[in-house]
């Protein structure tokens, strides 16, 4: 599994809906920062991140972050694409 490739190749939500309950916002943000750093510059990285939040996709566990109750596992995952298993 490369994570270069599925940072290039697909959406920001889904990038952090599959990352976000493994890694920590500044692993997540280094990794935008090598392979698409105009989502840092533009703000997005940090308002969807947010939005996942919100949106009860990702949540706050003592300090970590967890799938939240609304977490579905990101397509290019349920396709095992990239090899993800």
């Amino acid at each position: 599994m490369s994570m270069k490739e599925i940072v290039k190749n697909e959406s920001v939500e889904d990038v952090l809906t599959f990352l976000g309950p493994t890694s920590d916002y500044w692993q997540l943000d280094r990794l935008f920062t090598y392979y698409r750093f105009d989502v840092i510059t533009s703000g997005e990285l940090s308002a969807k991140y947010d939005e996942l939040f919100e949106k009860g996709v990702l949540q706050d566990q003592n300090g970590s972050v967890v799938k939240g109750p609304n977490w579905q596992a990101p397509k290019f995952v349920t396709d095992k694409k990239y090899g993800i298993e």
